[in-house]
């Protein structure tokens, strides 16, 4: 039997997940704030192509002004809006649309665990690190960009590997493969540093996510802006998982001079795989949207101000967002 699924957010991932989790027999909701979107896939359906093929896909679609129409709560709720928008999110999420026993998953870029936690209840909430890749760039249709060998980390806050968190699992691994991971903290930290370095690189630069790890200037800056990172988890007590494969000391090292050739060659080695990809705040900027520049290097930049960890990459670049008006 099917999970009944909320996803509040319907962008890129939210659609891709949405629209693959409904195809395996999932009861799903899109709910969006952005009208011709969702008047688009009331209309005609739900599109997507890339990496996970053609699909016109039938499905439930909601404005937020529409929420009120829902009688029957889900099982689950995934936030994936944008981290600026995490509190009302999650506040609508919780007061309408979950079952008692229900869950809300926080399902964005960034680390809003807490802040998630706090609105709904540390002991309904669980985390999800996205490793998938897609881009929305005209109404009711998403775009899948990445190859399909990494999908979801899926933990609770305090490590424990319980059934709802495979529950949950199970129902992903219909998108991409899922697993539960009993370091969520390691997993997040290990993505924001993967968001930390494409991300902003993209959005200055206008390259892609292939193009960011293979040309030698923007491949190099990404290396130091992910060194910080990893150093201020650390330094935060969490054991920071590794980075395209790469452990994340090598990182650390490589920032410092020590087998950086080697570090670069690695970024690089698989890299075309996300051909035609874009980070996330990339399509921000192309589309005049506020970035979560404060949510990735500039959290990263309050941490280590928090912990003695200096991270002066991560705050040129932030202020560089804020003096353009990329911010």
């Amino acid at each position: 039997m099917g999970m009944r699924i909320g996803i509040v957010g319907a962008g890129a991932i939210g659609c891709v997940v949405g629209g693959l989790l409904t195809r395996a027999g999932h009861d799903v909701t899109l709910i969006d704030q952005w009208p011709e979107h969702v008047e688009t896939l009331k209309r005609r359906g739900l599109r997507l192509s890339g990496t996970c093929g053609d699909h016109l896909i039938p499905v439930t679609a909601l404005h937020l002004h529409e929420v009120q129409r829902i009688v029957k709560p889900f099982d689950a709720v995934f936030v994936a809006v944008k981290s600026y928008d995490t509190e009302w999110a999650t506040a609508l999420g919780v007061a309408t649309l979950v079952r008692p026993h229900g869950v809300v998953v926080d399902f964005q870029n960034g680390i809003n665990d807490e802040r998630v936690a706090a609105v709904a209840g540390r002991e309904r909430t669980l985390g999800c690190v996205i490793l998938i890749a897609a881009g929305l760039y005209e109404p009711g249709h998403a775009v899948r960009t990445d190859a399909g060998s990494a999908g979801f980390k899926i933990g609770e806050h305090d490590g424990r590997d319980t059934p709802r968190a495979r529950a949950l699992a199970d129902a992903l691994g219909a998108v991409a493969p899922a697993t539960v991971t009993r370091n969520l903290w390691g997993e997040r930290w290990s993505k924001l540093a993967l968001n930390c370095m494409a991300n902003p690189i993209a959005g200055l630069t206008g390259l892609g996510t292939a193009e960011v790890r293979v040309e030698p200037g923007p491949r190099r800056l990404a290396v130091h802006l992910g060194a910080e990172v990893i150093g201020v988890g650390r330094a935060r007590g969490f054991e920071v998982e590794p980075i395209w494969g790469i452990a994340a000391g090598r990182f650390v090292d490589a920032a410092a001079g020590c087998g950086l050739a080697e570090v670069e060659a690695e970024i690089s080695r698989d890299a075309r795989s996300r051909a035609g990809g874009r980070p996330s705040l990339l399509q921000d900027v192309m589309r005049g949207r506020r970035t979560e520049i404060e949510d990735l290097n500039g959290y990263v930049v309050a941490q280590g101000r928090k912990v003695g960890v200096a991270t002066p990459v991560n705050e040129a670049v932030v202020d560089l967002y804020r003096r353009t008006t990329l911010a």
